[in-house]
């Protein structure tokens, strides 16, 4: 069965999965500000969701959201005032010097705010912003300002950047540096891109059957929606085992157009993922799909939605992997190497909001691509359509 569709104020459409994924996201501590900025939604249409599905309140009474925000705000200042003077003065008995809570009020400034920690430990601003008034040279200034920056976004990007990636975002905000800086910095702060090497599964000995190979490794493409390739990849849970996630992938934007979850590896899973990416670009006639020799891929199941749909269908030769490259590397080198391998996911629920976190949040609206010219996916795709 297709799953529901709904329409944002653009036009654009969204199926139900997505949507509750936004408003469990929202309910979870994320702003409607950052949903909207993450995944390309607006502010009111994240607005219509969460009011659309969020349940109704009990017998036992509700709070209004502004009512809710000053009484976390009140429990935020009581615990600062209780955390703040443990953290400051600790076990210690004896006098604490000023320049001590000068240490802590500067070690402890991004956690709790100057004016609060200043007033729970009973010492002036002024004093603890005269303490740190020292002579430094322009050059160091600047060193300092730029480290700050390249942890701002070596965070933001989840360690998944290295320094290539972090010198074209740093100089797109104006931050006019050298590569080479920007790797001694790194160096001299100990930031470094997560690295984790992938698993290389046995080549299989059994007997193929060979169907026709349209792609023939002719990556040119002029636009989107031209050529797709799809592959299936497997995530494990400590609970529920293996889980597996079907993914379509736009050769020109690099954009993964359409997923899907499951916690078998059929043909459905695969259906649905070309149903979703087919719904969302709206490609014409003609589109070529590209995929290996997999059982799911060849069913016959599969291959109907195909040709409704008007796309034409290529495989890869067995033992040739390079016409699927593209979507195999997404998964094993990008999807893997910057996030799977580093978390343990608990069940399938988990590790189903990571994936949607990782592609919808970060890899298509925000992870720029050499290949792209330093651009976004997401940004790709936004150019074509205004021209069109």
């Amino acid at each position: 069965m297709c799953p529901n569709w709904n329409v944002n104020l653009q036009g654009q459409k969204y199926n139900d999965e997505f949507t509750k994924t936004i408003v469990d996201l929202y309910h979870a501590g994320n702003s409607v500000k950052e949903l909207s900025s993450e995944y390309g939604v607006s502010e009111v249409t994240i607005y219509k969701w969460v009011k659309e599905f969020t349940p109704i309140s009990s017998d036992k009474g509700s709070v209004k959201p502004k009512e809710l925000a000053e009484i976390q705000k009140e429990n935020l200042r009581l615990k600062q005032e209780l955390e703040i003077p443990k953290k400051g003065y600790g076990h210690i008995r004896e006098k604490v010097t000023e320049a001590e809570l000068n240490h802590f009020i500067e070690k402890y400034k991004g956690q709790y705010t100057v004016q609060k920690m200043c007033e729970v430990l009973t010492i002036s601003r002024s004093s603890y912003y005269n303490s740190f008034k020292k002579t430094m040279s322009k050059h160091g200034h600047q060193n300092q300002v730029l480290t700050k920056e390249i942890q701002r976004i070596h965070l933001k990007s989840k360690a998944r950047y290295g320094a290539p990636k972090i010198h074209r975002v740093s100089l797109r905000k104006g931050f006019y540096l050298s590569l080479k800086r920007v790797q001694r910095l790194m160096k001299k702060a100990g930031i470094r891109s997560i690295t984790k090497k992938k698993y290389r599964p046995y080549p299989s000995k059994e007997k193929v059957v060979q169907l026709n190979n349209r792609l023939k490794r002719d990556f040119s493409i002029q636009t989107i929606n031209e050529k797709w390739v799809a592959d299936i990849t497997y995530i494990p849970t400590v609970r529920d085992g293996w889980y597996y996630m079907a993914s379509v992938l736009d050769l020109h934007s690099k954009k993964i157009v359409g997923y899907s979850f499951s916690r078998s590896m059929t043909s459905e899973l695969v259906i649905e993922a070309l149903q979703n990416a087919y719904t969302a670009q709206k490609p014409r006639k003609g589109l070529l799909l590209h995929t290996d020799l997999g059982s799911q891929y060849t069913s016959s199941e599969f291959t109907q939605h195909v040709q409704k749909y008007e796309i034409k269908q290529s495989f890869s030769q067995k033992g040739c992997p390079y016409d699927n490259a593209c979507i195999e590397s997404f998964h094993a080198i990008l999807l893997k190497k910057e996030e799977v391998y580093h978390t343990q996911y608990t069940d399938y629920s988990a590790a189903k909001l990571a994936m949607f976190q990782f592609i919808e949040g970060w890899y298509n609206r925000n992870r720029i691509h050499r290949s792209l010219g330093y651009q976004t996916p997401q940004a790709i795709e936004d150019q074509i359509r205004k021209t069109a």
